[in-house]
């Protein structure tokens, strides 16, 4: 899970959750002239307040967050992981309402009686105000920009001197990097650029002819460099789609913010992204890119 694709909007869905579960514990009811050793319930001892208002937020924050870092969506029922937990938050806003309107349940128009209930407690009160701000949070995030900001800014690139890696080099150890877990390999694994191997060991452990890619290094190895254009790390500001090189509407793969991506050609106004697992796409969206 790529926690630095989470966004300010994430953020305040994560506080709003926490702020949920610490009014779960405190007294939903307030009754006047109580005396001092009456105890008042909380959340926890009433069912359809744990049940409607804290646990269906608690479980819509958690949805839209995993739903958020997973790097392929993940759907249950047909719907994404986050339009659940949205679906969620919802429920648990228009529950805390419903609760705060009628804290009693209707109890005190039992027999036609007419004394009044018990009043707000400080648990419902501060429970309402943690579900409508998680309600509106997951609602907005997708919709206005501000909110779909990273949360984590992504660490700059660790190059071999501090600037960027040369084309088609491993990095060193920087985070996101494709490729970066071939650390440690064999020595004699790894072709030139050029793709040329001199003695290195075969797919059998003998020599390895020369003039023969080593396949793993052919799968990642980008394509060259055309024009005057230079390969570059760079990240996204927000979750962008990548598309096709062959022009297909559908995304092959979504760019997170937090993650390092290599761009190895220009294409129009767009650039040839490649991703960790050696997918390579086209970027249309460029603007606000951070180049490594």
């Amino acid at each position: 899970m790529n926690f630095r694709s989470l966004t300010r909007g994430d953020g305040a869905v994560i506080a709003a959750a926490v702020l949920l579960l610490i009014a779960s514990f405190l007294d939903i009811y307030a009754v006047e002239d109580a005396p001092s050793d009456f105890e008042l319930p909380n959340a926890w001892e009433s069912a359809p307040v744990l049940m409607g208002v804290t646990l269906a937020g608690i479980i819509g924050a958690a949805l839209i967050i995993v739903g958020r870092a997973t790097p392929q969506p993940r759907k249950v029922a047909g719907l994404d992981l986050g339009q659940l937990g949205i679906a969620f938050a919802v429920f648990s806003a228009w529950s805390a309402i419903a609760n705060a309107l009628d804290p009693s349940g209707g109890a005190n128009n039992v027999g036609g009686s007419s004394a009044d209930g018990p009043d707000l407690g400080i648990g419902l009160i501060l429970g309402l105000i943690a579900a409508l701000v998680l309600a509106a949070a997951a609602v907005a995030t997708p919709l206005v920009p501000a909110l779909k900001a990273g949360l984590l800014g992504a660490p700059r690139p660790a190059g071999p001197q501090g600037g960027q890696p040369p084309y088609g080099g491993q990095p060193q150890g920087g985070y996101g990097y494709p490729g970066a877990q071939q650390q440690g390999q064999p020595f004699g694994g790894q072709p030139q650029q050029g793709g040329q191997s001199f003695g290195g060991p075969g797919p059998q452990g003998g020599p390895q002819p020369m003039g023969q890619q080593a396949p793993q290094q052919a799968q990642q190895q980008p394509a060259p460099p055309q024009g005057d254009f230079s390969p570059f790390w760079f990240a996204v500001p927000v979750p962008r789609p990548l598309y096709a090189e062959d022009g297909n509407p559908a995304p092959i793969a979504e760019l997170a913010p937090g993650t390092w991506y290599l761009a190895v050609e220009q294409r129009g106004p767009g650039l040839v992204a490649q991703t960790q697992d050696g997918r390579r796409g086209v970027l249309q969206d460029t603007t606000g890119i951070q180049r490594g």
